[in-house]
């Protein structure tokens, strides 16, 4: 168990580093590069729009990769996955600004940014399910909280490069080639994963299918069919801690240099240090979860998130970084009470012939809900007006209530204490 979390935990966090350090450079650099005949608010949206490009590939990415995964087992989705999102996010580096390519810089970027997403939108059920099908079952939320930690080291390793660049060079060098530098680098990592992830066994539970051939025919089309409220409802359930995290990883370093002029250095600072303790609390609240079970620690994520949104943005505003950092660490700890136990949750609920499409695709459809729009929404919301952006912490509190009753309409799967729910009729 611990040679299968460890390839998973590394997987995820190469594959979340290429996705987070296109977040960071969107809200550093991407606008005037990539959009420079638009003012400096709009053009940071066009940045924003090309990163939620992503987030609306990635259910396109559950859907053929839960296929692959439902239909030839879980193991050949970690490779493809991997592969597609190295591949891309090397791509990226690559691509010339306007000044030298004119409008097709900004399609390249577009369309690299959907290869990412459609990657990252495979890896997630792959990976999650290595270790959740292997796992005993009275720990099964602890190991399967691994994967979790993955995207915390992701986005360490991201926003650390990022950090050492923009202390190390000067504004033009970053400008110029700096920016670049951590997208090469996803290269290196890339062949690091796929390297590590060779030996992989695949899981008993697919090979127990395939033994008894019970594997989907069409898996997708038995999600739609028979759990497509489930599937509603874990998109709705899981959009609040997209939200969250990408407000505090995307949207607060844009709206901290732009409006606070508080330099890029600080601000990454922070939310790093807030992330570092979040990734060492993720597999605790996870044996939490193996404890009380997985819908008590959901609930309460979302309740903690609804209250803390107001305080969070005052912090954020008052531009001084103990505060800041506080008002993220809040904000995370809250988001990973509910994402340490969903690796579990979200397997348990689906049926072993669906799983990989099942939870993936919910998975990926609360990244379009919570993650895709929040930065837009937000940076809109911010715009104008010299007090705290309360918009913005309205707009988060509505979304956590939103993902509170989504998660009070789903049942408990704790093993010993209650059952997968059988599927649902076709017909409403």
């Amino acid at each position: 168990m611990a040679r299968l979390a460890a390839a998973s935990l590394v997987g995820t966090a190469i594959e979340f580093f290429d996705f987070f350090v296109y977040g960071t450079a969107a809200a550093l650099v991407l606008g005037p590069l990539f959009f420079p005949t638009f003012s400096p608010l709009v053009g940071t949206l066009a940045a924003f729009g090309t990163f939620a490009a992503g987030f609306l590939a990635r259910p396109l990415g559950s859907m053929l990769f839960g296929h692959v995964g439902d239909r030839y087992g879980r193991r050949p989705v970690l490779f493809a996955s991997l592969l597609l999102t190295g591949c891309a996010t090397v791509a990226v580096g690559f691509v010339p600004t306007y000044a030298t390519l004119g409008i097709a810089a900004p399609v390249l970027l577009l369309t690299l940014r959907f290869l990412q997403g459609l990657g990252l939108g495979g890896e997630w059920g792959g990976a999650v399910l290595l270790t959740a099908e292997h796992a005993p079952a009275h720990r099964r939320a602890l190991w399967s909280s691994f994967p979790q930690i993955g995207p915390s080291i992701g986005f360490l390793l991201a926003n650390g490069v990022m950090l050492a660049l923009t202390a190390g060079l000067s504004d033009a060098e970053f400008r110029a080639w700096g920016w670049r530098v951590p997208f090469w680098a996803a290269g290196v990592l890339a062949l690091a994963g796929l390297l590590l992830r060779s030996s992989l066994a695949e899981t008993p539970q697919f090979e127990e299918l395939s033994a008894a051939g019970r594997r989907a025919g069409a898996p997708l089309t038995e999600v739609v069919r028979d759990h497509w409220r489930l599937l509603l409802l874990t998109a709705g359930a899981l959009a609040v801690g997209y939200a969250v995290f990408y407000t505090v990883s995307t949207w607060a370093l844009a709206y901290g240099t732009e409006r606070l002029g508080v330099s890029s250095t600080v601000m990454l600072g922070c939310v790093m240090a807030a992330v570092a303790v979040m990734g060492v609390a993720t597999p605790f609240v996870a044996l939490l979860g193996d404890r009380w079970g997985r819908r008590p620690l959901c609930l309460a994520g979302c309740a903690a998130s609804a209250l803390w949104m107001f305080p969070m943005v005052a912090l954020l505003h008052t531009a001084r970084p103990p505060l800041m950092f506080l008002g993220f660490l809040g904000a995370l700890l809250a988001f990973i009470t509910m994402f340490a136990v969903i690796a579990a949750y979200l397997p348990e609920l689906y049926e072993p012939r669906v799983r990989c499409t099942g939870a993936a695709v919910g998975y990926n459809l609360a990244g379009v809900l919570g993650g895709a729009l929040t930065p837009l929404v937000a940076t809109a919301l911010s715009e104008g007006g010299s007090g705290p952006p309360w918009g913005v912490a309205a707009y988060l509190t509505l979304v956590a209530l939103v993902s509170l009753g989504c998660f009070a309409l789903l049942p408990e799967t704790l093993p010993g204490r209650a059952e997968r729910p059988a599927p649902e009729p076709a017909a409403v």
